[in-house]
């Protein structure tokens, strides 16, 4: 058996049978599939794999990465949870404080 040739490949610049291989393989998009290839001088890319019959190919995709400091994140979206104070915590609450008239027992 005459093993699989590896050719890694830009997403911009895959053929039409890749870019329909990616699409079939990855319906709910590849997120999760991506992973970082490190190069032997220290740089990086994101990539995914294809397996086609007779080549496996290593995909470059493109990385948003989110690189906000918490202080910068919290500046521009807001800080804690506030919809636990504009409801009103209930971490305080005693769960065996329950009005009688809420229970009853005779049914």
């Amino acid at each position: 058996m005459v093993p699989k040739k590896r050719l890694i490949v830009s997403y911009k610049n895959c053929p039409a049978e890749v870019l329909q291989a990616i699409k079939e393989m990855y319906p709910h998009g590849y997120g999760d599939a991506v992973m970082k290839i490190e190069k032997p001088n220290g740089d990086f890319f994101y990539a995914i794999t294809i397996d086609l019959q007779d080549i496996s190919y290593l995909v470059k995709v493109n990385v948003k990465i989110d690189n906000l400091t918490e202080e910068e994140f919290e500046k521009q979206y807001g800080a804690g949870d506030e919809t636990a104070s504009e409801f009103g915590s209930k971490e305080n609450e005693d769960p065996d404080n329950i009005a009688s008239s809420d229970v009853n027992f005779d049914e």
